[in-house]
């Protein structure tokens, strides 16, 4: 390590390394991951605190101490404007959009549109894009921002620092699948928090407070004679380099033509785009999807809108802070200056984080503030491999594969995690060729660019009856065609260095990107309704389960009446410790209950009102009898293949990896009615839990928009 690392900071790291090790082989252990529902939904047991503390921690990725706190030191308080949105969206999507999924019982969000819309070609588009979008823009921040605070901070060898946390990451996903990502992610939250807090209490006693950064900030200009002569640099300063801070720094909503946020994009524009990460986005909803019911789910979000108060204390204000402190380093006064301080000739405001920690921050907290930015990096890249592997299974995998097998399923799963790993360990030299400023410029711009057809998409699906595949569909690609042009005309047209001229095209160089991407959502919404209006409306099968005007229809039942409502039966294929007295005929998660190490006999809990006709069921309705010590048999004979599996010990050890079981197939004819039973108990909500709920909710979104207002002051 660094000579700024001493043995109690890397005593720190390597506890924090142990302990997320410890906690993700636990869950490993603990969680049935031999089931689809199992690995890519935790088993839908997870708890509201767990999923808010993991919706939160795979939001605030590495990505964020870096390039929120660098934006905050370059322009102020106006990049917490996105958390603040996030809040308020958080709450649309526990109240609005994961109701509707639960009905239609998906795992997947191209899932979503395949079952709201039909066909396949809306599935397709959107599971090719999203995992293009995880792999080339989630997964390369990522992988940029952790490598830079490593170099700031540890002096270790670049490449060898990233591939080890990639493959601690990886090691992790493959193994426990979604239980053990939303389990080290609650050990993460507390570090991240803990670790942030005490960064920032620290960095405002030294500036005097909340007031005392508003008045140091716009004071925090480079001594730019002093730089000149300390470094004796041959170019003449022309002032062209914004060295001074913007007059508005201390707002967050600005006027229509800012360059930052400018009020009108940020509303109709960077929202929509916000809906498609928050509302549709896999990384966050397949989280929420793990709750037990909705009470959880809505808690959830309630608890996650509360900690994205958060990030504008704890990353952006320490940004700002960073610059009061070293003005002459993160405000560089030209790319010569920018080039010597940190290798970017883009700018040096992405070093404002590891620099505050590295001067401010005492020992053995410097090692707790290491161990939160790799928890950071961590959670989000389990995120993304955790999402992407389920979308590209579920999605595309078994889409090839009708006849799929889940163990076939699930293996294929955590194969694709491999490749993800592959192509960010072959993504590391490229990031590091590209710089640092511009490539999270560009970055940010590529979601605005490509998710707003997207979110109009979900939206007009979700609220809209009359909607249909036909409209969707060119809705879509109009969006989308347009949103890469644009692309493509940004990446030719750079911007140029700041003592250089700008030659760009005035609708490149002046329209905000905010403009465009509302431009966007609006033109796809709009081709996605004249096209709809023109051609056969949709089947009353695609809408009734798949919109929010199908909830109301939905009766509602606790678990105890569930259990109630099954009677004695001598023909239940379960059998407790390998007995066969009689027991309840009971949905499979109340079997689970009754045993003390059940297999999961129910792989995918799909509501029957809408089948999607692309991923057919794979549970065969073969006679077999499942004990609780996890093992199953043929009614009458033994398949060969189980003979097979007792071979050889390194197949059984790969097996114990990707946490193979023979599983039981519920039969067909009992399907439907237990799908039914499994919507209305998820969706139940007791009323005084309702109500409690609803309180929060109006608490939660009174609080984001009292944070707009008095940061917009």
């Amino acid at each position: 390590m660094g000579a700024s690392m001493e043995i109690a900071d890397i005593a720190v790291v390597a506890v924090y390394f142990v302990l997320v090790l410890g906690t993700g082989f636990f869950a490993m252990w603990k969680a049935n991951r031999s089931s689809v529902s199992g690995y890519f939904l935790a088993g839908r047991t997870m708890n509201w605190v767990v999923i808010g503390a993991s919706l939160f921690v795979s939001n605030i990725g590495s990505e964020h101490f870096i390039g929120l706190a660098g934006s905050g030191a370059a322009s102020g308080f106006a990049v917490g404007a996105w958390e603040f949105n996030a809040l308020l969206l958080l709450q649309l999507l526990g109240w609005v959009f994961i109701p509707v999924y639960i009905h239609c019982g998906v795992y997947t969000m191209p899932e979503y549109l395949s079952k709201r819309y039909g066909g396949k070609r809306l599935k397709v588009y959107f599971a090719g894009l999203s995992l293009l979008l995880y792999i080339f823009t989630k997964l390369s921040v990522d992988l940029y921002a952790g490598a830079l605070f490593i170099q700031e901070s540890l002096g270790w060898n670049l490449y060898l620092s990233i591939i080890l946390l990639i493959t601690m990451t990886a090691l992790l996903t493959i193994t426990g699948g979604l239980v053990a990502v939303i389990y080290t992610d609650t050990l993460q939250a507390v570090l991240m928090i803990s670790g942030a807090l005490s960064l920032t209490v620290i960095s405002l006693v030294k500036v005097g407070g909340l007031d005392g950064v508003r008045e140091k900030y716009m004071e925090a200009i480079p001594n730019v004679t002093a730089i000149l002569a300390s470094h004796n640099y041959s170019f003449p300063y022309t002032n062209s380099c914004r060295i001074y801070p913007k007059p508005d720094s201390l707002k967050l909503l600005r006027g229509p033509l800012d360059e930052d946020i400018p009020w009108p994009g940020f509303l109709l524009g960077q929202t929509p785009a916000s809906i498609w990460y928050w509302c549709a986005d896999q990384v966050i909803v397949q989280r929420v999807l793990a709750a037990k019911n909705i009470a959880h789910a809505k808690g959830s979000t309630l608890m996650a809108g509360l900690l994205k108060i958060l990030p504008m204390f704890i990353i952006v204000i320490p940004g700002m802070i960073s610059r009061i402190m070293f003005p002459d380093e993160l405000a560089c006064i030209g790319p010569e200056h920018c080039m010597a301080v940190c290798g970017s000739q883009a700018g040096c405001s992405n070093i404002a984080y590891p620099r505050l920690v590295m001067n401010i921050m005492p020992v053995g907290l410097r090692g707790l503030m290491m161990a939160v930015m790799i928890a950071a990096l961590m959670s989000d890249l389990d995120s993304i491999f955790n999402s992407a592997s389920t979308i590209f299974t579920l999605d595309i995998y078994k889409m090839v594969r009708t006849c799929a097998s889940s163990c076939e399923l699930v293996v294929v799963g955590r194969l694709f995690v491999i490749f993800m790993v592959t192509i960010s360990i072959a993504w590391v030299p490229i990031i590091i060729e590209m710089q640092g400023g511009q490539m999270y410029l560009y970055i940010q711009e590529m979601a605005g660019y490509l998710t707003p057809p997207i979110a109009a998409l979900f939206l007009l699906g979700v609220f809209w009856k009359r909607c249909n595949e036909t409209g969707a569909f060119w809705g879509g690609m109009t969006g989308f065609i347009l949103g890469t042009i644009r692309l493509i005309l940004g990446f030719v047209y750079r911007e140029p260095r700041c003592n250089q001229t700008d030659e760009r095209p005035a609708f490149i160089a002046h329209v905000h990107y905010m403009y465009i991407a509302a431009g966007l959502f609006w033109v796809s919404g709009l081709v996605a309704v004249v096209v709809s209006l023109c051609t056969p409306p949709p089947t009353k099968e695609k809408i009734q389960c798949t919109t929010v005007w199908g909830l109301p229809n939905v009766e509602k039942l606790p678990v105890a009446e569930r259990e109630e409502t099954y009677k004695l039966t001598s023909k239940s294929p379960v059998h407790c410790n390998g007995n066969s007295v009689r027991q309840k005929d009971l949905p499979l998660d109340v079997q689970r209950e009754r045993c003390l190490d059940g297999a999961d006999l129910k792989l995918l809990m799909l509501s029957p009102c809408d089948q999607d006709p692309v991923t057919p069921s794979t549970d065969a309705p073969t006679p077999l009898e499942a004990y609780c010590n996890g093992h199953v048999e043929l009614v009458g004979h033994k398949d060969e293949g189980s003979r097979q599996f007792e071979e050889g010990v390194c197949l059984n050890v790969f097996y114990w990896m990707c946490g193979y079981k023979e599983q039981a197939a519920t039969p067909a004819t009992k399907a439907t009615e237990e799908d039914e039973r499994i919507v209305m108990e998820m969706l139940y909500e007791p009323p005084k839990i309702k109500l409690l709920l609803n309180f929060g909710l109006i608490i939660v979104c009174s609080l984001g928009l009292f944070m707009f207002v008095y940061f917009s002051l």
